[in-house]
Order: C-alpha cells, then sequence, then structure tokens
C-alpha cells in the first residue's frame, strides 16, 4: 500500500441514502466521482447529473463510414473500375446495394463500439483498480451502497469530503490508497501475458471451428444434413435399370402450367397466325416499356434505333424502324422474342408470354411516333 490517496469512500445502507447522497455531491460541484450499487437503482443518472455517454457518436460516425465505404466501393466497382450494363440498370444502381450496405454498417458501428468500449474507454489490457479488493467493494458487490470521491477531483478537500459524508450519516467513511504496484503501472497494449492470452484464444477458436466443420459434422448424428435419401444429378443410382438418376421425360411431355410454342422454327407460320391478345391501354404499354427498357434497350437503344448502349461491345443490331421490320406482323416480331434470331438470344425465358405481347405493342408505340404521318397529327 502506498500513502498516495486515490479517494474518499462513504457506504450507505438503503436506496433512499445513496440516491440523496449522490445528488448532494453532485450539487456540491465535485465531477471525479462514483456510485457503485449491487444493482442498477433507478434515478441514478439524473442525481449524479451524468452526461449522456460519448459512445453514442462512436457508433453513429462508424455506422456512416461503414455506408459510405460501402457506397463508394460499389460505386466505384460498378461504374468506374468495371462499368458494365446489367439488365438495363445504369452504373450506380441504389436499390441493389442497399443489402450490402445496411450490413457493412451495421458490421463496422458494431466491432467499432465495441473496440472503443474495451481499449479506449476500459483502457484494457489494463484491469487494475485501487477499489479492487477494498472493503468498499466488497459490501457495495453484496448489499451496501457506495459513494467514492476521487482525489484528482480539482474541488477535493480531505476535511470537506469527510465532513459531507459526516452529514449525509454514511455508515463506513474511509480512505483508498493507490497499490505500490499501481503508482508505477504503465499499461501496454502489447503486455506479454495479454498477448499469450490473445494467442490462446485465437488457438482455441481455430481449432475448435476446425474440428466442428471438418469431424464433428460427419459423426452421426451431426450429419444428418449432409446424409440424405435423395437422388444427386449426374450420379448412379440402383433405382433405374440404366443407373441414372436423370432420367428423359416421356416423348411428348408438357410441364404442368405450360404451354408448349406451336410455332417452334416456323417464323412465317408465327407470322400468320399468331395474333396479339393484348389491348395497347396505358397499363399495358407501361410493362411494355419497362421490360423494354430492361431486357431490349441495351442492344437496341431506348427508342429501339439500333443504337446499342453497351459501348460497341456486341455488333449493333438492325432498327427496328426499317420497312421490314414495320411491315411485319406482331405475331412475327414475337416469333423473334420467343427464339431470337441470329446473334439475338431467346428471351423466353425473361419474359412471360403477356409480357412479350405487351413489348410488341411498345415496339409498335416507338415505331408510330418516329415514323408518324401527317394524319397522325
Amino acid at each position: 500500500m502506498s500513502e498516495k490517496l486515490f479517494s474518499y469512500t462513504a457506504l450507505f445502507n438503503t436506496p433512499d441514502e445513496i440516491i440523496h447522497a449522490a445528488k448532494a455531491v453532485a450539487d456540491k460541484g465535485y465531477t471525479k466521482f462514483d456510485v457503485n450499487t449491487p444493482y442498477p437503482v433507478h434515478g441514478m443518472d439524473s442525481a449524479m447529473k451524468l452526461k449522456t455517454s460519448k459512445l453514442g457518436f462512436v457508433t453513429l460516425f462508424a455506422g456512416l463510414g461503414g455506408a459510405a465505404l460501402a457506397l463508394l466501393t460499389m460505386g466505384w466497382m460498378m461504374g468506374i473500375d468495371y462499368p458494365n450494363v446489367i439488365g438495363g440498370k445504369p452504373f450506380f444502381p441504389l436499390p441493389a446495394f442497399i443489402p450490402i450496405t445496411f450490413e457493412l454498417t451495421v458490421l463496422v458501428a458494431t466491432l467499432s463500439t465495441v473496440a472503443f468500449l474495451l481499449f479506449f474507454f476500459f483502457k484494457l489490457p489494463n484491469n487494475r483498480h485501487p477499489l479492487h479488493d477494498t472493503n468498499y467493494m466488497k459490501n457495495v458487490s453484496s448489499d451496501k451502497y457506495g459513494v467514492s470521491i476521487e482525489a484528482e477531483d480539482p474541488k477535493f478537500n480531505l476535511e470537506e469530503v469527510k465532513s459531507l459524508f459526516e452529514s449525509l450519516h454514511a455508515s463506513v467513511i474511509e480512505p483508498v490508497y493507490f497499490d505500490e504496484e499501481e503508482v508505477n503501472y504503465k499499461p501496454k497494449i502489447a503486455d506479454g501475458k495479454f498477448l499469450a492470452f490473445l494467442a490462446a484464444v485465437a488457438i482455441f477458436v481455430s481449432v475448435s471451428a476446425y474440428t466442428h466443420l471438418n469431424y464433428l459434422l460427419y459423426i452421426v448424428p451431426f450429419n444428418w444434413m449432409a446424409e440424405q435419401g435423395k437422388l444427386v444429378p449426374q450420379s448412379t443410382n440402383d433405382i433405374f435399370t440404366n443407373g441414372s438418376s436423370m432420367q428423359t421425360p416421356v416423348e411428348g411431355s408438357v410441364a404442368r402450367g405450360f404451354i408448349p410454342y406451336a410455332f417452334k422454327d416456323k417464323p412465317d407460320e408465327a407470322g400468320k397466325f399468331l395474333v396479339n391478345p393484348l389491348i395497347p391501354n396505358e397499363q399495358n404499354l407501361a410493362v411494355g416499356k419497362n421490360k423494354f427498357n430492361i431486357y431490349c434497350s441495351p442492344c437496341h437503344g431506348y427508342l429501339a434505333e439500333g443504337d446499342s448502349r453497351l459501348r460497341g461491345q456486341f455488333p449493333n443490331p438492325p432498327s427496328l424502324h426499317s420497312e421490314k421490320v414495320r411491315g411485319w406482323s406482331d405475331g412475327r416480331i414475337y416469333h423473334v422474342i420467343v427464339e431470337g434470331q441470329n446473334v439475338m438470344p431467346s428471351y423466353s425465358s425473361q419474359l412471360s408470354r403477356e409480357e412479350r405481347w405487351a413489348v410488341v405493342n411498345y415496339i409498335r408505340v416507338l415505331q408510330r411516333s418516329l415514323n408518324a404521318k401527317e394524319s397522325d397529327l
């Protein structure tokens, strides 16, 4: 025990007494004091006149930094480093960025809050404190309530503090001194014991994770997800005579709810017999415009003039305003959407039957708008 005084402490017997004592100490203007109780006492924050914790600002700015990092990184990758038009989306598709932005915001905010709490506010790896192992701390950890005014407080005066505690009818008043080791102790982040502890934790977590993921999950009964009674594609089995898991459907089979396209490889018949079932009203044209801009405009351009938006990455298709295409029937254009033509692939898997006809209607609107007659005006 050194002769350097850390604080003067006082013990009280009831929650009402400690609330009254905390208010009195705060009203006297002391700032370096603390209250210790065996459980949270309602109203203590206001009694001590505590200010709002600064830890919330750490969380706020760390979260904003995580959001900015996510948006800047994805914006740079999509718009600068490797710009690519995907499904007609812009180079900065904010809605698509929201999930990653949210995750990185929460991750950075959480990790920064914990790091600041441990190493800045709690000053780890230093866990020394003069109150540890004192009678005062043993009492307030059990059934007493205490106040500790530090000697470093600007208003600290030994006689005034003792007089204050006596006026508050404290049951026990006693000083707390620094230990000899604490007087000369300087916390080091590279403390040997602390680094050894971190290394032990890292080794334990690594070995535990490796054991669980590579051995435990393959032991009964933990292997129930891996060992399932199912047929894996492209694997052999003993159920069918040919030993194959993937069987060819019976010729002529049609999936439930699926209508086979009757004009496969028959563009002329499709143009002759297919009739557009959709009326070109505002709703259908809005659907057609939306799907055209997503799937068609990257190659054909927004006005279907064949001016590709892919910066010359593919051969530009012909304009849809040519006499040939304008002379096609709706069914003929529909056939190209279903089966593709030349380098254009089929869009039957991307567009439903109704959406294809809606696109045809929108193409007609574009053709009419760029080839208007005097009668249209």
